[in-house]
């Protein structure tokens, strides 16, 4: 049962932040594609992060402990069906799966709507996704509903309802050696599939036929899924943010810019490299391009315990803001640059994102109104970028130049260590793997 081990220890952990009532933690339903056709099944992180089950159809009841009883782990999920594991797999069953998965008891899920109000009666309060999902709130109400019909007898309906997603979300924020053991595979795989694309990718190739060696590379090595839509942009397609057509022709004198990532055991890893089509900068490509790795640099650097969220930021903006001024993009000072939001137009979002279980991960960015100060065992990703579209104010050689470089990095006791260290992102690494 090692295995299972840091999922019972996060149940334990919640149960303790709880003081007192019950959680229930539903997995992520099935979804329809089309017609009959489902799409590929990807359970709830929070369900995931707390029991370890991947199967559809489960629930976590948590109980805290009180004086008088201990904690209480129990699942819900779908009965052993020997019929249907010949149409559609393996499933554990109630009974197997307690065994397997640490809990104290375990239902069939056919039982879940008869024995909720029996467990939350007399109980403080009740901690759920509010909100997430409407059928589920009215699920909730309606069990406490059950609940309060019994007070004439005496039982208590729970008196608060809390979002468990705020204890949660904290508790993910703070990665545990498990969780990077993973993620570090997770960004190795990655890796190689980025520098696959980069020894692949020729003039008059189609984007989609490097999203297909980056998948491939995904799950020949292990991989369940992409984290998330590869982006895979080439030329003017690099400065749209979220691209995701993949199917234009790749030109000899373009960049190429591919955001792609694998998803392992649950976690996510998330790598952008831009490279030349032709596999050689041009001037103007590599001045660029040399702006936003000097301001990824600057970013990472201030990534260590105690500085806040917005120190990478405001490092990488700074470097940024000076780099468009050089270049003729912006005009004025830097401090000008920055106050009026004139790098906007070539720079229109943040530096990095949590990461973890989901690829733009559970956690607040701010506390009290403050940002929050980065902390061990944090992942975070560091991904400055330029995106310079054809203007009227912009030299036409910088036309359609859109370039993004990010890292996975962890928070460490002395400072960070990039997960993603392996993928090559200087102008001679990559030229010399293109070759």
């Amino acid at each position: 049962m090692t295995h299972i081990q840091p999922f019972i220890a996060r149940r334990q952990l919640l149960a303790s932040k709880m003081h007192g009532g019950v959680a229930i933690v539903p997995t992520a339903p099935e979804r329809l594609r089309n017609r009959d056709a489902h799409y590929s099944y990807r359970f709830d992180s929070y369900f995931y992060y707390l029991t370890g089950f991947r199967e559809p159809e489960a629930v976590l009841v948590l109980i805290a402990a009180t004086e008088q009883t201990p904690a209480k782990h129990v699942l819900f999920c779908r009965e052993k069906d020997m019929e249907r594991e010949i149409w559609d797999g393996f499933r554990y069953g109630p009974e197997a799966a307690k065994e397997a998965f640490g809990f104290d008891e375990a239902y069939p899920i056919a039982k879940l709507d008869e024995l909720l109000p029996k467990l939350l009666a007399d109980q403080p309060a009740v901690y759920t996704a509010l909100g997430q999902d409407h059928t589920w709130d009215q699920r909730i109400v309606g069990w406490l509903s059950r609940v309060r019909e019994q007070s004439r007898t005496g039982v208590v309906v729970p008196g608060e309802i809390h979002d468990c997603r705020a204890l949660l979300d904290e508790m993910r924020l703070i990665k545990g050696t498990d969780e990077l053991q993973i993620m570090q595979r997770a960004a190795d795989i990655s890796t190689q599939a980025h520098q696959r694309a980069m020894q692949t990718t020729r003039p008059g190739m189609r984007e989609y036929e490097i999203e297909a060696e980056v998948l491939y590379t995904f799950y020949r090595h292990g991989a369940q899924a992409p984290a998330y839509t590869s982006i895979v942009a080439g030329g003017a397609n690099a400065c749209v943010l979220h691209y995701v057509e993949n199917n234009a022709e790749l030109k000899s004198g373009d960049l190429l810019l591919i955001d792609a990532g694998c998803e392992l055991d649950g976690y996510a890893s998330d790598i952008t490299r831009t490279f030349p089509v032709n596999g050689k900068f041009s001037t103007v490509q590599r001045d660029v391009y040399q702006l936003v790795l000097a301001a990824q640099a600057a970013a990472l650097s201030q990534v260590k315990p105690e500085n806040n969220w917005n120190d990478p930021h405001k490092a990488a903006l700074h470097i940024l803001a000076q780099g468009f001024i050089d270049l003729g993009l912006c005009q004025g000072s830097v401090d000008a640059v920055l106050e009026s939001e004139d790098y906007k137009r070539f720079y229109m979002h943040r530096t990095g994102h949590w990461l973890g279980m989901d690829v733009h991960d559970a956690g607040e960015y701010k506390q009290k109104g403050d940002w929050r100060l980065l902390q061990p065992g944090m992942v975070l990703t560091v991904e400055p970028g330029c995106y310079i579209r054809p203007a009227d104010n912009v030299p036409q050689h910088f036309w359609n130049i859109g370039i993004r470089i990010e890292d996975d990095v962890i928070v460490t006791q002395t400072g960070h260590e990039l997960l993603t260290l392996a993928a090559p992102k200087t102008i001679a690494e990559i030229e010399e793997l293109m070759q």
